[in-house]
């Protein structure tokens, strides 16, 4: 599989090279020229698979230069003890057609961890073959964050610069990230949104003479390498509902997805899943007050936010006006023609909205993809419902996508939404719902009273090159 740019800037790569570029040279996000399509029979034969050997097979459709023992080992080692859950992916039915697809096993209780760990091996791997280093800018809402220094501390070759915006993300959030002292994990705190953080990270990966004097690549979900991890987890979803049917059954069964939201690399995953052969019916974007996803699945228009106008919420990592990864849909909206997605990308420059309603209809019809939008109250509600009814308590974005899959079902489809967290990363709003917040490990406890380290930058690409040519290796 080769790899090109959504702005025809790019000659064909390897997934190696665009692992460690993350960003497309010409401004662009990396995707495939094409892609296979597996037959039932094959998806089938690994039903019997562990995670990190079907992990192995799936993102070998991605990186098919990878000798196969290599990949074995790595994802061995991405999906191994660190995880809490033997299975490493946990798919709970709460009530009949109705479930949780656990992604929060990792170290850090969110599932970012399901790709960032494979890319924590991954690129090691790759800057070790070629020589290089790599220092990765990121800009995180609450979960990449915490889930890329994870996964990068101390391992050679490397570095994390990592953009967040003051005050909004949770106690539990900022301690995860801000207590870390390895030498190769530098947080920077922007006065800011999310948004601005994730301007600046693409500002310096598209100055292409800086990026290279200071070997810089990405680790958000603009790099196709999360993408094609997180794929695999659908696969695995679709694997363990349908064990309990007969043969004859299993190939005629879809199953629905709902997904809460923020920069879309999510629900992207899932579709490209379903391209590469994922009976999926339905993929459904959940999304909090900050609904411009929303916006566009019902009226054919994109309007991000500016900064000023994204609303702080009680699901922070879903506070996002601006997602990366949409710029991957639309070019396929828009026929997979670089030019034409240029043209609607300079008409967001110009009017601030691209105007998709001819290709509207794309959506539900050729992707499958649908949405719907929950508030404050709806998630406190869906939270204490949860619970009341099966004992089980969620955090609030998982609460979204429960809030939002209801409209969406059907009786002879499974619906099963994409578990964001762990509850304990949320106190606040799970207190709020149910009067109490879900149990502390001692662990926990200790890492919430360690001091915090940061440094403290405003809303300026001048400062920020300073502090990363100061920084980086």
């Amino acid at each position: 599989m080769q790899y090109i740019s959504t702005r025809g800037g790019m000659d064909p790569a390897s997934f190696s090279e665009i692992l460690i570029t993350g960003l497309a040279p010409d401004g662009g996000l990396t995707v495939p020229v094409e892609m296979p399509r597996l037959s039932h029979s094959t998806i089938e034969s690994w039903r019997e698979l562990s995670y990190p050997e079907l992990a192995a097979r799936v993102i070998a459709l991605y990186w098919p230069e990878i000798p196969e023992a290599d990949l074995l080992q790595l994802t061995r080692k991405a999906y191994g003890e660190q995880f809490d859950d033997a299975r490493v992916v946990p798919v709970t039915e709460l009530w009949p057609g109705f479930g949780l697809v656990g992604l929060s096993e990792g170290p850090t209780l969110a599932f970012k961890d399901m790709a960032m760990q494979f890319l924590g091996e991954a690129i090691p791997y790759v800057l070790a073959q070629t020589g290089g280093k790599l220092n990765i800018i990121g800009a995180t809402s609450g979960d990449t964050g915490s889930a890329a220094e994870y996964a990068f501390r101390g391992k050679d070759r490397t570095s994390v610069i990592m953009l967040s915006p003051r005050g909004r993300m949770s106690d539990f959030q900022r301690a995860q990230m801000y207590s870390l002292t390895d030498a190769n994990v530098h947080n920077v705190v922007i006065d800011g949104v999310f948004d601005d953080c994730q301007n600046l990270m693409k500002e310096l990966n598209a100055d292409l003479p800086f990026k290279a004097q200071h070997s810089l690549g990405a680790v958000n979900s603009v790099n196709l390498g999360r993408v094609a991890a997180q794929s695999v987890y659908y696969f695995w979803a679709w694997l363990r509902i349908t064990d309990a049917l007969p043969d004859t059954e299993r190939q005629q069964q879809h199953v629905s997805f709902t997904v809460p939201s923020g920069n879309f690399g999510n629900v992207l995953s899932g579709y490209y899943a379903k391209r590469l052969g994922v009976p999926i019916a339905k993929l459904v974007i959940a999304t909090n007050e900050n609904n411009v996803l929303h916006e566009l699945v019902t009226t054919g228009y994109y309007r991000p936010r500016s900064a000023a106008d994204t609303f702080i919420t009680s699901s922070p990592s879903m506070d996002i006006s601006k997602a990366s990864n949409l710029e991957r849909l639309i070019y396929e909206m828009l026929g997979s023609d670089p030019e034409a997605l240029k043209a609607a990308f300079q008409e967001l420059d110009d009017t601030g909205q691209i105007d998709l309603t001819a290709q509207l209809a794309q959506l539900s019809t050729q992707f499958k993809i649908f949405s719907a939008t929950s508030t404050h109250a709806d998630r406190v509600a869906t939270i204490k419902e949860v619970y009341d009814r099966t004992g089980v308590v969620i955090d609030p974005h998982t609460a979204d996508g429960v809030k939002c899959a209801l409209p969406h079902l059907t009786a002879d489809t499974p619906m099963y939404v994409m578990e964001t967290a762990k509850p304990q990363k949320f106190s606040e709003t799970v207190t709020e719902a149910l009067g109490f917040a879900a149990p502390l490990s001692q662990q926990m406890q200790h890492m919430l009273q360690l001091p915090q380290y940061t440094t403290e930058l405003p809303v300026d690409s001048e400062k920020l090159r300073e502090f990363v040519a100061a920084n980086a290796l």
